[in-house]
């Protein structure tokens, strides 16, 4: 299957995006001081929850990017 170029580009795009924005958030949840992800300095279920969703949507978003990346060098190969 071949992806048209603009395609190419938002999947590579999406998958940058998505690693820029989870591991900020990533961070951010280990710093949390509001009481959600740790209780006495041990995590709590929002933490593990929340982890866990960022860690999938990190594996989701490389594979999209990868997708995205190996298209626009197929294009870049054929023009």
């Amino acid at each position: 299957m071949k992806l048209s170029r603009p395609v190419s580009w938002f999947l590579l795009a999406f998958g940058v995006w998505s690693w820029g924005i989870w591991i900020t958030f990533i961070k951010n949840l280990v710093k949390d001081g509001s009481g959600l992800a740790f209780d006495d300095g041990r995590p709590t279920a929002y933490f593990w929850v929340h982890l866990l969703l960022a860690l999938v949507s990190l594996v989701l978003g490389t594979v999209i990017g990868v997708i995205g990346l190996r298209a626009v060098r197929a294009l870049r190969r054929t023009s």
